[in-house]
């Protein structure tokens, strides 16, 4: 069984439900999203999770800058097996907030790839 969970370094959307366009592109997936972000806390989730995923490399460097053990601190992007041999700058998630809907189907198509990969990863570690 694996427990998972979802927040920010930042505090900048901290209560808020996702972005209007990401619930949009789940929905068109077949995914609901109930969730309400939150900030990572420190002190109990680096004891409490044993895999830490950033979404770009900024977001790595704020977790080792918290505290995070860099073995278990990874990018996203790491596990999707058609991006294995990229250099680790082309790994990051782009952020796609600021551009149009199809950034955000864009990132959703990638996310996919790196859950399957990240599956497959975690239940040949098992």
């Amino acid at each position: 069984m694996f427990e998972v969970d979802s927040c920010g370094t930042g505090d900048w959307h901290a209560g808020e439900k996702p972005d209007r366009r990401v619930r949009q592109i789940a929905r068109k997936h077949g995914v609901y999203l109930p969730s309400i972000a939150r900030q990572l806390d420190a002190d109990s989730d680096f004891q409490r999770f044993d895999l830490f995923l950033a979404m770009d490399r900024a977001n790595r460097a704020d977790l080792l800058k918290l505290g995070a053990n860099p073995e278990r601190v990874h990018l996203m992007r790491s596990f999707d097996p058609a991006s294995s041999n990229l250099p680790e700058e082309d790994l990051d998630v782009p952020d796609p907030y600021y551009g149009g809907d199809e950034g955000f189907e864009q990132v959703y198509t990638m996310l996919v790839a790196a859950c399957k990969g990240l599956i497959d990863t975690l239940v040949a570690s098992e």
